[in-house]
């Protein structure tokens, strides 16, 4: 389960993804992607023994760093501006 709404989801893809209804966009599940890492990063932070979710993000991570690498194949230009807006990569 996910700890965002699906008001939260539409917002997410309308701002990423350019449609609400665009929900198998590259930038959107990126989008969504990082607010579930930072979630659970900072559930983390309060319970620092528990593995299993620590594993979850582990595979969250690696999914979004395969999905980055393949926008930056695909569309170097938007891939530059999405971690300018997510704030990722200094």
């Amino acid at each position: 389960m996910s700890h965002l709404s699906s008001e939260q989801k539409k917002n997410l893809y309308t701002t990423y993804g350019g449609n609400e209804a665009n929900t198998g966009s590259i930038e959107g599940q990126i989008a969504q992607l990082t607010e579930r890492i930072n979630h659970i990063s900072n559930h983390l932070q309060k319970n620092k023994k528990d593995f299993s979710t620590h594993r979850g993000l582990m595979g969250m991570v690696g999914r979004r760093r395969r999905l980055l690498q393949y926008m930056t194949r695909t569309n170097l230009q938007g891939y530059r501006a999405l971690i300018e807006k997510l704030g990722l990569r200094k």
